[in-house]
């Protein structure tokens, strides 16, 4: 399955090169975790400060609340998380308490 979520980074040139540089090398542990949660393939594209994430998941293994378990649960994925929270900023329409939101299908060919 193919899911597409937003997210914003905060508006500094620094912050969002610095940000890039993370993602152009993610640690190890972060993708066995996505791999181990049934995350098949990633992408994420920025506009200035809007960013919009491709998931694909194998939907035989992916679970968003388990993988959320254990993000919370992994010593090193929540040290990345809260790493990349220096960077990011929610979104307008974000619910409280989260980070990426998921984009709402408005057409498909």
């Amino acid at each position: 399955m193919r899911h597409f979520l937003a997210l914003d980074l905060k508006d500094d040139p620094a912050l969002i090169a610095e940000y890039e540089a993370y993602h152009r090398d993610i640690w190890p542990e972060v993708r066995a975790h996505l791999k181990a949660h049934g995350v098949t393939g990633m992408e994420i594209h920025r506009l200035g400060t809007r960013m919009v994430m491709l998931m694909e998941t194998d939907d035989a293994r992916y679970d968003a609340g388990a993988m959320a378990l254990a993000t919370r649960d992994d010593p090193k994925i929540r040290q990345w998380e809260e790493q990349m929270w220096k960077f990011q900023a929610p979104t307008p329409w974000t619910p409280e308490g989260e980070k990426w939101v998921e984009m709402t299908r408005i057409f498909q060919l």
